[in-house]
């Protein structure tokens, strides 16, 4: 008996200890950068990497550039091999903190905070500021974002034969589910002695 408690002591201290940090491996990021009249430019990435310290609402984002798919194959061609050069510069990743994150006080209902960091995207760094929605769900919290960032800002050049059919302002959308639900400590078992 005092062997299966110690184990669940020591079980329950894990996932306390563990939801200090909250980490997301199937975030989306989708990013449009149309022009009207001309062939949509947008895609979508859905392994986006978050992680989230709980304590202190630092927050990281590391994003796959190669993971993003678009309608058009030779877009996806394009976006990879010439603007944003991914073999050099694989990731994107955003650091920063969001400001009076406070994990107790998210609610069924969307509430705004404001999130400051650094985005550095085609090997450029930029300080950036953005408004962010927190939600509470079934099994924890959403995070949504909607933001604008400029091409040029990043050094991401554009060819001048097709600039007016891509829009130098990049409007950027992302939702991350972040799970804060225990395990079922019901459907655990844990064995004590050895069996024969």
């Amino acid at each position: 008996m005092k062997t299966n408690l110690l184990l669940l002591t020591l079980l329950l201290s894990q996932i306390c200890f563990s939801q200090k940090t909250l980490t997301v491996s199937n975030a989306t990021a989708q990013f449009e950068a149309s022009v009207p009249i001309f062939e949509p430019v947008a895609a979508k990435n859905e392994q986006v990497a978050v992680a989230l310290n709980t304590k202190r609402g630092y927050i990281s984002f590391s994003i796959p550039m190669t993971k993003f798919r678009f309608a058009s194959s030779l877009m996806e061609q394009h976006f990879n091999d010439h603007y944003l050069e991914t073999d050099r510069y694989p990731n994107a990743n955003f650091k920063g903190i969001i400001e009076n994150f406070d994990l107790n006080a998210i609610t069924d209902y969307p509430t705004n905070y404001l999130i400051k960091g650094k985005l550095k995207i085609h090997g450029q760094s930029k300080n950036i500021t953005a408004t962010i929605r927190l939600q509470r769900t079934m099994i924890g919290f959403v995070l949504t974002s909607n933001f604008s960032v400029l091409t040029d800002d990043y050094r991401v050049e554009i060819p001048f034969l097709i600039r007016n059919k891509i829009s130098k302002t990049v409007n950027i959308s992302i939702e991350v589910p972040f799970q804060t639900e225990a395990t079922n400590l019901g459907a655990i078992t844990v064995q004590t002695k050895p069996t024969n």
